[in-house]
């Protein structure tokens, strides 16, 4: 995003250590009670980065176990069972129905979708590492690994306490699987999540507990909030935490929500995309201009002036404030004519995330609204004297985010223009006030080429 700030030095990543990397001064060998050469300060790495620093482990279990082919398919179905949801083995007891909330639903998708990864990469390793073994010169792997309580299919439970197992083998494995699962729940935030640059300590990933101690359970107890998914992200990329908002700066770029980048219909509502930026270099968060929506000034429909004339296709581009006691703001800058309308971009967020994203019916609304004056508006634009449309077809992706911005987010919907009364009658209502005290419904009309 363009920034009115100059960003500072970006800080240099610690250098990747390699399995088999020759040993140096700076980098101890392999082997004994070392499973990796990261530098105390640690290094950024990617996931698959970090997964190949952790091969040492796998290396370690076949050696002390004496494993061949025939057991690969055991320890393919152990780590299977503990990255998947709804397995007696796994290691995020995430229920999801059709009731679920949608942020539990995204980040449901998001396990499911980097366990299988994970678990792939898993099995291509054990078989590479059983013909290509990583070197091991400080002497045979020998470590100790605090428990953390998964389970174990019985079928490695057998391999690696029973017939040819032991404390070794269990050890080295219970340390591999914990950085797998810390791995993969690192990665949730994240919409390009391969790309996602990860903080990794002497520890690997396990300085992560504490935040991911706090995510998960906000996840599984509650409807997680926004916030809490930007701080947990923040602190695998940086391993620090910092002020609530809806994304972050560091060094080396941004983690800001998927929609900035995807048409509003169909991007998620709650995950980040991280997006590089080398000029990035101070930690910063962005928060909205108003952290209580509900007490900002709102304009009824009927009160705005009328267009004139159609408002035509607008421009928009995003503009970001200075760093002020390490936080940020932004705003959608819109241009019609000569004439410029600023949105809040972070309750241009906040409607993305609360608005319905299909009507419950077809029908004609009472009444519409123009684009151009709903943004020109002060405050919230809302309704209450029966349902609104207002016709965002032809417009840009990010217009469409400025007017989720400009609209009262409660009792709003966003919805493709050739929507059809079948397909509403099978989505749930958005709430109607009928008393005249609330607000009405607000349809945002998208061109269906946005919803692809």
């Amino acid at each position: 995003m363009p920034r009115a700030s100059t960003p500072g030095t970006p800080t240099t990543p610690g250098t990747l250590a390699v399995p088999g990397a020759p040993a140096t001064p700076d980098r101890p060998a392999l082997g004994g009670s070392r499973w990796n050469t990261f530098p105390a300060a640690g290094t950024t790495l990617t996931a698959r980065e970090f997964f190949t620093a952790t091969e040492p482990l796998l290396q370690g279990i076949i050696d002390d176990n004496a494993l061949t082919s025939a057991d690969i398919a055991v320890l393919d179905g152990q780590i299977r069972a503990t990255l998947a949801l709804g397995t007696r083995e796994t290691a995020l007891p995430l229920y999801l129905g059709p009731d679920s909330a949608s942020a539990a639903r995204e980040l449901g998708a998001q396990a499911e979708t980097i366990g299988r990864e994970l678990a792939s990469w898993s099995t291509e390793a054990l078989e590479r590492l059983l013909t290509d073994p990583v070197p091991l010169p400080a002497g045979p792997l020998v470590v100790r690994s605090h428990c953390y309580g998964h389970l174990l299919t019985p079928s490695a439970a057998d391999l690696l306490l029973g017939r040819r197992g032991g404390p070794v083998s269990m050890q080295l494995y219970n340390e591999w699987l914990h950085q797998l699962v810390l791995l993969r729940d690192a990665l949730l935030p994240f919409t390009n999540w391969q790309d996602a640059p990860l903080l990794i300590t002497p520890t690997g990933l396990r300085h992560t507990e504490p935040a991911r101690d706090a995510f998960l359970t906000e996840l599984l107890v509650r409807q997680i909030r926004h916030t809490s998914i930007v701080a947990f992200a923040r602190n695998v990329v940086t391993g620090t935490s910092g002020p609530a908002g809806y994304g972050f700066e560091a060094s080396g770029g941004t983690a800001l929500p998927a929609v900035l980048d995807q048409p509003p219909l169909t991007a998620p509502r709650h995950l980040l995309t991280w997006r590089p930026d080398p000029s990035v270099g101070e930690a910063a968060t962005y928060v909205a201009e108003l952290q209580d929506y509900y007490a900002a000034p709102r304009t009824l429909v009927e009160d705005l002036p009328p267009a004139t004339t159609t408002s035509g296709a607008l421009a928009a581009r995003p503009v970001t404030a200075p760093v002020v006691d390490g936080t940020r703001t932004a705003r959608i800058e819109v241009t019609h004519d000569g004439t410029t309308a600023h949105v809040d971009l972070g309750q241009a967020l906040r409607g993305h995330r609360f608005a319905h994203r299909e009507s419950p019916a077809a029908g004609d609304a009472s009444g519409t609204a123009d684009a151009w004056s709903t943004l020109r508006a002060p405050g919230l634009v809302w309704a209450q004297g029966g349902d609104v449309t207002l016709d965002a077809t032809a417009q840009d992706d990010l217009v469409v985010l400025a007017l989720l911005g400009r609209l009262y987010p409660e009792n709003l919907t966003l919805r493709p223009a050739d929507h059809s009364a079948d397909r509403s009658a099978a989505r749930p209502a958005a709430r109607t006030t009928t008393d005249g005290t609330g607000p009405s419904r607000l349809t945002l009309l998208v061109d269906p080429a946005q919803a692809h």
